[in-house]
């Protein structure tokens, strides 16, 4: 790689002059700095932006640490994130974990080994709790969203979980639906934990008990076995945590020749209103969580909490007329 010693011995100056024009230093001259531009393209001087960072102590880029980048909730919070960044003269750089404690771990030492100005995080299922996160960033400022530690300082964004799973649970109640379950998702989330909650209260208000809580359900097969345990247990409907595992459900579901039986999922993604009969969902507007979490950084990652409201999608498989067919 061409390096700024080469640069300055071809120019004929000092590679001190040439460290400044090339970081736009106001100490260089217009025509220098032109010149030493034109010779570093010339040459092909890639500019190591690590060793300017370890340099400066600071950067430019923003991490973003997700479970899984191909999960459409995620990809879009992602955009949301980047759009607003962007516009304000930051990069992201993306990692994922995959759910796993150790690669949360890694990925959050090596953003601080990168010097980045702020992490964005939401974090694992692995990470049982977040003793790990300040450490690991020593003191870079850090923007929670959807999944959260609360005990965290700092700027955390979320959904109304608990409102959310009340008002899909509610609506299962307004279509006469009467020995409803819960597909729960994961209970060291705090998501998950405040959607049943909310599935909890929305039952005690209408007089009922709450009907089978099947946690750990949040991909296909897990809410495949989870429905064929709630059909067992009598049950005529089930507000799910997440869509995949609402999906699973409903192949339980025709597998069995179930004729009536309502489902509710979360998170709305795109699958969710082209099946057919198609399904209700809440809806998150990970983008808006995205914005959220940028403009939260650009603040200064104050303490505090922004609420991203959802929105209930009613489709057909709400319906206490809609038959499920194999």
């Amino acid at each position: 790689m061409t390096t700024i010693t080469e640069i300055a011995a071809a120019l004929g100056i000092n590679q001190a002059t040439v460290s400044r024009a090339l970081s736009g230093s106001p100490r260089v001259k217009e025509e220098t700095r032109r010149a030493v531009e034109r010779k570093a393209a010339e040459l092909g001087y890639e500019r190591n932006v690590v060793a300017s960072n370890l340099r400066k102590g600071r950067s430019d880029i923003v991490g973003i640490v997700v479970p899984r980048i191909h999960r459409e909730f995620f990809s879009n919070v992602i955009g949301g994130a980047e759009a607003v960044l962007n516009e304000a003269g930051y990069n992201v750089l993306i990692c994922q974990t995959h759910e796993r404690f150790d690669a949360e771990l890694k990925a959050l030492q090596t953003l601080r080994n990168y010097r980045v100005a702020g992490v964005l995080l939401s974090h694992a299922i692995g990470s049982a709790d977040g003793s790990h996160i300040l450490p690991a960033l020593g003191g870079i400022p850090l923007v929670q969203f959807d999944r959260v530690f609360s005990e965290l300082p700092g700027s955390k964004i979320v959904s109304n979980n608990f409102d959310g799973a009340y008002l899909a649970t509610r609506h299962l109640l307004d279509q006469g639906f009467r020995r409803i379950g819960t597909l729960a998702g994961y209970m060291n989330s705090e998501a998950y934990v405040q959607r049943l909650e909310g599935y909890r209260q929305a039952l005690r208000d209408a007089g009922m008990q709450p009907g089978p809580e099947y946690p750990d359900t949040i991909v296909r097969e897990t809410g495949y076995e989870a429905c064929k345990k709630a059909l067992a247990a009598g049950c005529d409907a089930l507000y799910s945590a997440g869509d995949f595992s609402a999906l699973g459900a409903i192949d339980a579901l025709r597998e069995n020749g179930v004729q009536r039986f309502g489902i509710v999922g979360t998170a709305n993604e795109s699958f969710t209103a082209l099946m057919s009969p198609s399904m209700s969902s809440l809806a998150l507007n990970p983008y808006e969580m995205g914005r959220q979490a940028a403009l939260a950084f650009l603040g200064g990652a104050q303490d505090g909490v922004v609420v991203v409201p959802m929105e209930l999608k009613i489709r057909e498989s709400s319906n206490i007329n809609t038959i499920w067919q194999k």
